[in-house]
């Protein structure tokens, strides 16, 4: 009811208010409309927009004369446009939708002075034109130098470090020209940063997208005709090239007309356009349009906002520009327009006046933005708006303004449409074991069967919870066994790179360092955890080989060789000087006072003994008289005070500190010694740290550790934890992360960490390069750590499987005990104590024998028989005394015992008491 109120409203006001002035104040203005299918969508702007103008304007009444063109033929197409032309009164301007013939249509126009109006893209002329010749040509179209940097700027924005371009043509080639210029072919790289493919002749374009796949590249640009950007995406979707790490760049401002739900896909899919279908300037005007269809032909069209092509709306631009100046110049009395001939040399008179005043006239109600044109005809002002074709959301736009662009981009749009595509999928995190990150879960009763995620616990798995939970999606975990790096002979990434770059994963999680060779091939998220390299090493004494003569190691070896050669040599001298000074003689007989002989005590022995009493700090029971003599001794005893001093001084700090300090204490101490072996875990970050560092010190562990025999590699970390517990004497330290450290050393007290760390590093969750989810993870990490979800979960996971000690009191006695000298510290002076005894009692018993045999020889006794009386008094204890000589009685006295014992047993033993006893106690008869 509405409508058909409207119908009779306008119909009544263009009868009594505009028709009836038509033939008299308004110039009739035709305009020429060429088009390869007289059905094209730009009739309805066409007639919307001439049906307002002549509704409301009151300068010009217009008309449209509209013929069909050919779309390959140029000779048939400049006939057409010749008959048009000639055609009624002429026309004031000229529209073609032709690509193929513009060149001969813009010739014959430029010849007229007439305008020709374009919408579509042209290549830049090769050919240099002359400045001073004016063209008949407006290309609503953005000019092609500006546009392909609008692309390029676009691609930059997107942040791709390398891409696929699929051209369908020489046309598409040449757009691309600035996204070729963005980054230069590097031979040396792993992989090409840009490779251009042309997409064929189809309609099978399987072959071609396998190749890509196998590629391992995920940005692939698009351009090509629209019609078929369907059939490409439908096939790509078939071989496995529209998933969540898939992301499509299509150049055609046409892609939003089509149904891209159509394909269920995950995958980023980003276009452009020159106009927001979602404005309410665009959806008024598309109202109109319907509105102006019902009213002239009494038929409902109803248009889909999207539905609308680009070329409809820079054909609704040019026709407002158009009529807008037209009326414009009508306020002069009237535009000359008249019929021209091909045969003739005649040209319109205002042609190209029109053509001037609308380059510099700005419509208002466009609906691809600004417009403004060079001399050339070509539009340098535009907007380019980015788009999500999934969610149809614009993340960002371009804004062309005076030959440069500038982009202004939407993150949070980006990553919301990321956000929505991670929710439609289950999410697959690639993870190794490797504990307290993943560990394999326990059942918590017998029989219970666990399955999926329930398999697995630990650091890793809440991280990802944690992140799941906040951006709301699902997850899998798949183990694998290596962290992942570049195999030159398979020409290849393992691990769990290798999985997200062959996209079996779309996230890699676990204890993986980001490195620069890493970040090539792959995006990381922001840092969840911030460490370094670190030496772990045996806790308790370094080295347990027994060293009986460590008390010999406070003096170097040629202190103790100095000091002896100086006892030699000061007993010597002593005994020279005490030889020779005559306080040192004395008279033998006291009770003399004239005696004829004087004695010197101080023969070699008593030299030697003295100078060794004093050196041991024991003194002697005889000391020198003499002046000279007793300087030398006093000099010699200050010498063995501070020498004895010092001994025991660094004796007592340097077994202190061998007992509480470990042999290394830096990397720079466990690189200059070859007795502690050290390695690290073969195909990690910390193998790459050394093998690529230019520091001296790394490079000559690095060497060191490749020379070892056996390796000193590890296949895990567990494997290097356990080699460092059990290597033999604490000869083995391992090279590992120090978060791992801090687990090991909360698990396992007989560990530690030496010295500082190496390096400074962080783990990250790996991701596929340039994923658009990439923000979203970002997002949820760092809220994670500003809440400090993070800290607990460190702290969860590096106190739950902490060894406790048995017994507390057994651990501080052990602890005490550590600090106490054992006897492989004092083994040695045990030693040289029981050899010294030893030779002692050697030199007694050689003395013991020699003594029997004087015995013998003086009393003219048997060897023997001396023997047998010197053990008898030697083992009688309760005896002090002894004869100068023995009694020769004793001897034969021992023999008539003999003899009596035999006969009476009792009564010859205690005779034989009786002259024992009289014989060692001197009795005389």
């Amino acid at each position: 009811m509405e409508v058909k109120m409207w119908r009779w409203l306008f119909s009544l006001f263009f009868f009594f208010y505009g028709v009836d002035k038509i033939d008299c104040s308004k110039t009739v203005v035709t305009i020429g409309v060429l088009l390869e299918d007289l059905s094209s969508q730009i009739n309805i702007p066409l007639n919307s927009t001439i049906y307002k103008k002549n509704l409301f304007d009151q300068r010009a009444y217009f008309s449209t004369k509209m013929m069909q063109v050919s779309s390959t033929d140029t000779f048939e197409a400049s006939l057409t446009l010749c008959s048009m032309l000639d055609s009624d009164l002429g026309v004031v301007a000229v529209y073609s939708d032709s690509i193929r013939t513009i060149p001969i249509l813009e010739s014959t126009c430029t010849f007229f002075e007439i305008p020709f109006l374009i919408t579509n893209w042209k290549s830049p002329s090769p050919i240099k034109r002359d400045p001073e010749k004016v063209r008949a040509l407006i290309n609503f179209f953005p000019e092609a130098e500006l546009f392909a940097k609008g692309l390029a700027d676009i691609v930059r924005s997107l942040q791709w470090s390398s891409f696929i371009i699929i051209y369908e043509n020489e046309e598409g080639l040449i757009r691309m020209q600035e996204i070729l210029k963005l980054q230069e072919l590097n031979p040396d790289s792993k992989q090409n940063n840009i490779l251009v493919m042309q997409l064929g002749p189809g309609p099978d374009y399987r072959p071609l997208l396998k190749k890509i796949r196998n590629t391992t590249e995920d940005n692939i640009i698009l351009d090509c005709n629209t019609n078929k950007i369907m059939m490409i995406l439908t096939q790509a979707k078939e071989v496995g090239m529209l998933e969540l790490h898939n992301r499509y760049f299509i150049t055609s401002l046409d892609a939003h007309t089509l149904d891209l739900s159509y394909l269920n896909t995950t995958a980023n899919i980003t276009s452009i356009r020159l106009h927001d279908p979602k404005s309410d300037d665009f959806l008024n005007t598309v109202h109109r349009w319907e509105l102006t269809e019902f009213e002239n032909h009494n038929r409902r069209v109803p248009l889909d906002p999207l539905s609308i092509k680009t070329e409809t709306v820079l054909f609704h631009d040019a026709v407002l520009l158009l009529t807008d100046t037209v009326n414009a110049m009508s306020i002069r009395p009237g535009i000359n327009i008249s019929p021209l001939s091909c045969n003739r040399t005649e040209t319109s008179q205002d042609g190209f006046t029109l053509r001037k005043y609308m380059l510099i006239n700005t419509p208002s109600m466009t609906l691809s933005g600004p417009l403004k044109f060079n001399d050339e005809g070509g539009r340098i002002d535009f907007n380019i708006h980015v788009v999500d074709n999934i969610d149809d959301t614009v993340i960002a736009t371009s804004y062309a303004a005076n030959n440069s662009l500038v982009l202004h981009r939407d993150y949070n749009q980006t990553m919301d449409a990321a956000v929505l595509n991670l929710q439609k999928i289950t999410v697959i995190v690639s993870s190794r074991i490797g504990e307290p990150y993943l560990m394999y879960r326990q059942p918590s009763y017998e029989g219970e069967i666990l399955t999926g995620n329930n398999r697995y616990e630990g650091y890793s798995m809440d991280l990802i919870a944690g992140i799941a939970k906040i951006i709301g999606f699902n997850f899998q975990f798949e183990i694998t066994e290596k962290y992942g790096n570049y195999d030159p002979t398979e020409r290849r990434w393992n691990g769990l790179i290798g999985e997200i770059l062959e996209k079996r994963a779309h996230l890699a999680v676990c204890d993986l360092t980001i490195t620069p060779e890493r970040r090539e091939v792959v995006d990381f998220s922001m840092p969840f955890m911030t460490l370094g390299i670190g030496i772990l090493y045996y806790k308790g004494e370094a080295d347990k080989t027994t060293d009986m003569f460590k008390f010999l190691e406070p003096f170097s070896t040629s202190v103790w060789i100095y000091t002896a050669t100086l006892y030699l040599v000061i007993s010597i001298v002593l005994y020279f000087i005490a030889r020779m000074t005559p306080g040192d003689w004395e008279n033998p007989q006291p009770y003399e006072e004239n005696p004829e002989e004087l004695e010197n005590i101080w023969d070699i022995k008593n030299c030697f003994w003295l100078t060794l009493g004093s050196i041991m700090t024991q003194g002697c029971d005889i000391l020198p008289k003499g002046i000279s003599s007793r300087i030398a001794v006093g000099v010699w005893w200050f010498f063995s005070l501070i020498m004895t001093s010092s001994y025991t001084a660094n004796l007592a700090a340097f077994l202190t500190k061998a007992s509480l300090e470990a042999p290394i204490d830096s990397a720079e101490a466990l690189s200059k010694q070859t007795k502690i072996k050290y390695g690290l875990l073969s195909g990690g970050s910390t193998e790459s740290f050394f093998a690529n560092s230019n520091f001296s010190t790394y490079q000559r562990m690095w060497l060191n550790m490749q020379q070892a025999k056996p390796s000193v590699f590890e296949a895990s970390n567990d494997d290097g934890v356990q080699r460092v517990r059990n290597t033999k004497n604490a000869l083995y330290a391992f090279l590992m992360e120090s978060t791992q450290i801090e687990y090991v050393m909360a698990t396992k007290p007989d560990l530690k960490r030496v010295g500082d760390l190496l390096d400074s590093k962080s783990y990250g969750i790996a991701m596929p390069m340039n994923s658009p989810y990439r923000s979203a993870i970002n997002k949820a990490v760092l809220e994670m750590q500003e809440t400090g979800v993070l800290e607990k979960l460190k702290k969860t996971w590096w106190e739950k499987n902490k060894e406790e000690p048995k017994d507390s009191e057994q651990d501080t006695g052990d602890e005490t005990d550590s600090l106490k000298l054992g006897i492989s510290n004092l083994g040695g002076i045990f030693l040289v104590l029981g050899i010294g005894i030893a030779m002692s009692c050697a030199f007694a018993i050689v003395e013991f024998l020699w003594n029997c045999r004087n015995i013998s020889v003086e009393e003219h006794i048997t060897y023997m028989q001396a023997l047998k009386l010197e053990l008898k008094f030697a083992c009688n204890v309760f005896i002090t005394k002894k004869r100068v000589k023995p009694l020769l009685s004793e001897a034969s006295s021992s023999e008539s015992e003999k003899n009596e014992e035999n006969k009476n047993d009792s009564k010859s033993m205690i005779h034989g008491i009786l002259q024992s006893a009289e014989s060692n106690l001197n009795i005389v008869h």
